[in-house]
């Protein structure tokens, strides 16, 4: 599959601007993604296979922010399941969640490059609460249902979203399973270069892994090797978790979806860390096509 230089280094750029920002409409003078250094712009030995773009038939419902998909296949009932992914090309989020669980609703965001576009949509502490809400009452204003489990996921810069929601532990009982999928950065201290891991903005994401490892949530999350070079990467960020927590994480190598070639894994109750090789935008984009079975190992 052929695929150009430009469309490469920007699906490499997606996973920049790692801090937070100040509530607003995410389209509306969305902050500048980070600069990073380049990553190799081609990789021809593994397969990077890929989906094939058919749309879900269902109805679709376009949302303050975000599109929400009933899918033909769902029976609007009184409590249904709900999966909200952030950034990417929404087919490919709705036809992976609809293999996997083909009763349930869908909400897709792809708001633009970088971390902070997604931050700041869910900066306000309410928001996540709110969409639900809303998503409910477009389903059926009479009786809107509620939604379990919930289950969040993420590519590349989509983990702003994610960040924001779990900053408030008031939507932690409507949470049942995060997914990152290459998808969880930080800065470095000082900013800019490599160094000490900037903990503040993953807080978040190591409470909630803690909560995975006690059994009591779900977690799944997925890297490569990209090495951005100006912030923290997938690899360090992962690492970050595993050694804070105090676990160990095991060398594997075997074959992963799509031609990917697994490194590493760690299992422990419902935490789910996987390492891929790859330092490529293709590499990058197999862990999104691989979406469906990140989900399932979050069933």
């Amino acid at each position: 599959m052929k695929v150009s230089r430009v469309v490469l280094w920007s699906a490499l750029l997606v996973a920049a601007n790692i801090s937070s920002s100040t509530q607003n409409i995410a389209a509306q003078n969305p902050p500048k993604p980070a600069s990073q250094n380049p990553s190799p712009m081609s990789e021809s030995l593994r397969a990077h296979k890929r989906l094939t773009q058919t749309d879900v038939p269902g109805r679709r419902i376009n949302l303050s922010t975000g599109t929400l998909l009933i899918p033909s296949t769902a029976r609007i009932r009184s409590t249904m399941p709900l999966y909200i992914h952030f950034h990417g090309s929404p087919w490919v989020a709705e036809q992976s969640i609809a293999a996997v669980n083909p009763g349930a609703a869908i909400i897709t965001f792809d708001l633009g490059a970088g971390s902070g576009v997604y931050s700041r949509a869910f900066h306000d502490p309410a928001r996540f609460q709110q969409l639900l809400q809303e998503a409910a009452k477009a389903i059926d204003p009479t009786n809107p249902p509620q939604f379990k489990p919930i289950v969040l996921s993420s590519f590349s810069a989509g983990y702003g979203a994610i960040r924001e929601i779990l900053r408030n532990h008031d939507n932690w009982p409507y949470i049942d399973r995060v997914v990152l999928v290459d998808s969880l950065h930080t800065g470095y201290i000082p900013d800019g270069a490599p160094g000490p891991l900037d903990p503040a903005p993953l807080q978040p994401f190591l409470d909630f892994a803690r909560e995975a490892a006690a059994g009591k949530k779900v977690l799944v999350y997925t890297h490569s090797e990209i090495f951005p070079g100006t912030f923290a990467s997938t690899t360090e960020t992962a690492n970050y978790l595993i050694t804070t927590l105090g676990l160990k994480q095991h060398p594997v190598l075997k074959w992963g979806p799509g031609g990917m070639q697994q490194l590493s894994d760690l299992h422990v109750k419902g935490l789910h860390i996987l390492g891929f090789a790859g330092n490529s935008a293709p590499d990058h984009i197999d862990q999104f096509h691989a979406l469906q079975q990140w989900l399932r190992m979050a069933k």
